[in-house]
């Protein structure tokens, strides 16, 4: 029974063997190279040849004033993103839900799914032009109506929001698709029983989708906490500058700042290291509150 159930069960592992190996080559064997953040890393002394400090770089880090400023509007920035991929998903998988005729259904789904399969590095030049003070369309038609044009991408205060924005207009469509799913899993009784009693579309958008959707909305809402320190690298480091680090410098730039432009490699990756342990309590606390919350498991 064992040899069969094994000669049947072989195939499919030899097809996850590709993975598995492509995972410890990229994933687990650098991981070594977090001995480099209790270093005083020299690259010409190699990987373990350099002298050890301990928790120097640490506190040194801890020192630094605009650490807790680069903390801050990692935070800002994954909140508010956080927030808005819950509400303008749910928004539009409503929306979809109402529409009866499916071939302009598919057609605006496949629209607002494109962007999401678009690199940040095409989308920063074609937000560059947008947004441009000077010949950018949304600043001229800001002018058009007598408002001053607004340096969106260099102006502390804005930055952050178009940041969430851009993100959103680029993922919300893709978004869509897990409460799409959710819908299709709501009894049509409920639906039948509901006009009986004489309710409006509204009021079955109330009482009946939405319950029927809350435990998937919980669970996503969850599962994103995880994801508190991460803002969104390509994006910002494609479309931030000088003149934004106030409000738009993330953890993930700022590393990158420090390894690759100060060639502080210790520093950087006990910058590096903060943020995975942190991100590792989040996940795991997430997790945890989804298993209570919404019955969700790993396996």
């Amino acid at each position: 029974m064992f040899r069969k159930k094994w000669r049947i069960e072989l195939p499919m592992h030899l097809m996850i063997l590709p993975g598995l190996v492509m995972v410890l080559i990229f994933c687990y064997i650098p991981m070594a190279g977090l001995s480099i953040g209790f270093q005083d890393f020299k690259p010409t002394s190699g990987l373990f040849g350099s002298e050890w400090v301990g928790l120097k770089h640490f506190k040194y880090v801890y020192s630094l004033p605009q650490t807790t400023q680069v903390i801050r509007n990692t935070v800002v920035i994954a909140v508010m993103k956080i927030a808005a991929g819950l509400i303008a998903p749910i928004g539009t998988a409503l929306l979809l839900n109402e529409i009866r005729k499916r071939w302009f259904k598919r057609t605006v789904q496949t629209v607002i799914y494109m962007p999401h399969f678009l690199s940040w590095v095409i989308l920063s030049g074609i937000l560059l032009d947008v947004l441009s003070p000077n010949t950018g369309i949304l600043n001229q038609t800001l002018s058009s109506i007598g408002i001053k044009p607004i340096y969106f991408l260099g102006n502390e205060h804005w930055f952050p929001y178009v940041m969430v924005i851009t993100n959103e207009w680029k993922e919300f469509g893709f978004g869509t698709i897990v409460y799409l799913a959710a819908l299709t899993s709501i009894n049509p009784a409920l639906y039948e029983a509901a006009v009986i009693d004489g309710a409006t579309r509204l009021q079955q958008t109330r009482y009946v989708t939405l319950p029927g959707m809350l435990p998937i909305i919980i669970l996503m809402t969850t599962l994103s906490l995880g994801n508190v320190l991460n803002a969104g690298f390509e994006q910002v480091f494609n479309l931030y500058s000088p003149s934004v680090y106030s409000t738009g410098d993330i953890l993930d730039t700022y590393v990158y700042r420090l390894a690759m432009i100060n060639a502080q490699f210790s520093v950087a990756t006990a910058v590096s290291i903060f943020k995975s342990v942190i991100s590792f309590f989040m996940i795991s606390i997430s997790y945890l509150i989804a298993y209570r919350v919404a019955n969700y498991r790993i396996f």
